[in-house]
């Protein structure tokens, strides 16, 4: 892997082998990516709430949650970042499970640097016309994922970051009835055991600062969960 222009796309890297990915890592770096890493699935999810990496590489068998798990879960809570799957499997049952979780590309270990890098840029240049924007909006509402801001009507909004992560995941499921667990599971850890009454007082917060007190934006659906829809059309 050469050392390439300069890029501004940020990687995430899981892998439970560290000298694989210490070794991944320092060439991405090398070539101009700012990288992320993780050792393990859960980690992995919560880093992608948290940093909004534009690719990840993924291996496929890890201890907790496989690399099929995290895709899934990923594509299920509306997430679209491209995924490379790092496996030793080279049967084609286990590539086909790969892409139908939502899998970009498969590559088999031994792989090349070299190129693992041309599938990274050939991926981030396939994924770059969405890329570039950054912003999920409903009527007059606008959040921006890299920025970490939130508009409404024109006004800044100061969101803590849970409720940042609540707007976001309602944001990206609008017109999409959200349960109480998906929003549970979403929001908070993997494996957080607390009820669904703290995502019924989350959205109740949201709906103060977001001056949404008539609960039009974002609307209850009884014995079922919550939606965003926008309510200008």
């Amino acid at each position: 892997m050469n050392a390439a222009s300069e890029h501004n796309a940020t990687i995430l890297v899981v892998d439970d082998e560290e000298s694989l990915t210490d070794l991944v890592s320092s060439a991405l770096r090398f070539a101009g990516y700012t990288v992320r890493s993780e050792d393990n699935g859960f980690d992995a999810l919560r880093a992608v709430k948290d940093h909004t990496p534009d690719l990840i590489v993924l291996d496929v068998n890890m201890p907790d949650m496989d690399g099929f798990e995290v895709c899934r879960r990923l594509r299920r809570d509306g997430n679209s970042v491209p995924v490379i799957f790092l496996t030793a499997r080279d049967d084609i049952d286990d590539k086909r499970v790969g892409f139908r979780q939502g899998g970009d590309d498969y590559l088999t270990k031994p792989f090349s640097l070299e190129e693992l890098g041309l599938r990274i840029e050939a991926l981030l240049r396939r994924a770059g016309g969405a890329a570039e924007n950054t912003r999920l909006a409903v009527g007059d509402l606008v959040l921006d994922e890299h920025a970490h801001q939130v508009w409404k009507d024109g006004e800044e909004i100061e969101l803590t970051p849970t409720e940042f992560r609540l707007l976001r995941f309602l944001l990206l499921n609008r017109g999409r009835v959200m349960s109480k667990s998906q929003i549970v599971d979403y929001v908070w850890e993997y494996d957080f055991d607390g009820n669904h009454g703290i995502a019924e007082t989350y959205v109740s917060y949201l709906r103060k600062k977001l001056a949404d007190a008539d609960g039009s934006l974002i609307q209850t659906i009884r014995g079922v969960g919550y939606v965003i829809r926008n309510t200008t059309t």
